[in-house]
């Protein structure tokens, strides 16, 4: 997570950057298959942001909060952490919106 979090910290909160952090995800979830459930997760929650607002206009305030929470939350995530850990970020995720 550590490379999916430097890029996105690199990047722009629109989101053509969200849509961009889904495929690295289904890359990453492909690659590495200890991490194919985390990755869903975090796919299915920029997905269902992406959805929201696609072809609807995007308020400043709702894309900069959104890709702050986004960005906290893969720096939180621990890929080399035990079983325990792993299930408390998998949790983490699960119950984690963007906005609202």
């Amino acid at each position: 997570m550590n490379d999916l979090h430097a890029w996105l910290s690199q990047q722009h909160h629109g989101l053509r950057t969200f849509r961009t952090f889904q495929q690295k995800l289904d890359t990453l979830g492909r690659d590495d298959p200890a991490q194919r459930g985390l990755c869903r997760l975090l796919s299915g929650l920029v997905g269902s942001y992406v959805e929201a607002f696609d072809e609807a206009p995007l308020p400043v305030e709702i894309a900069d909060a959104a890709y702050q929470r986004l960005l906290t939350l893969v720096a939180s995530i621990d890929r080399n952490a035990d079983a325990s850990r792993r299930l408390q970020d998998i949790n983490r995720v699960a119950e984690s919106q963007l906005w609202q």
